[in-house]
């Protein structure tokens, strides 16, 4: 009975980290690399880095897609937080 109840508790915690991370946008135009590798699925510190670098490089981003173009970032990285990435305060869903 109690081996049920935690198994219940540790499952309940886990949907509820998973749910504020889902929840979780970033501006990738303004973002920190800190603020990036915490908020983006799949985006650790060097990604972080390199997106930052780009930024820096080439401009803000105009449209989601163009994360692509970063090195290291792909189609797939950028569809899996595509809701959680705004530009310039927009919601990534709206653009």
């Amino acid at each position: 009975m109690i081996r049920n109840a935690l198994i219940a508790l540790i499952l309940s915690l886990a949907l509820v980290q998973t749910g504020a991370a889902e929840e979780m946008t970033v501006d990738v135009n303004t973002a920190s690399a800190e603020q990036l590798a915490e908020a983006l699925d799949g985006v650790g510190p060097a990604k972080s880095e390199a997106i930052i670098a780009y930024r820096e490089e080439n401009g803000d981003f105009q449209h989601i897609d163009e994360l692509v173009n970063v090195r290291g970032i792909g189609l797939r990285t950028v569809d899996q937080n595509r809701d959680r990435i705004e530009l310039d305060a927009e919601p990534a869903s709206e653009g």
